[in-house]
């Protein structure tokens, strides 16, 4: 469906900052930045960023 924009070390860094954000979740007792960690996890296995598309970018 979308040509694929993202590396493989930004995938690994979405998923770190994903994981990282869920810890934090879970240490302060906020379940809404769990949600926002869904954010690089969904873009991190569908190998395509939206933002990057339309700036142009790839990595």
């Amino acid at each position: 469906m979308f040509k694929s924009n993202i590396g493989e070390a930004d995938r690994v860094i979405r998923l770190a900052i994903a994981a990282m954000l869920i810890v934090f979740s879970l240490i302060a007792g906020h379940p809404l930045i769990a949600l926002i960690a869904v954010v690089p996890i969904v873009t991190a296995f569908a190998g395509t960023c939206p933002l990057y598309s339309v700036l142009g970018l790839h990595t």
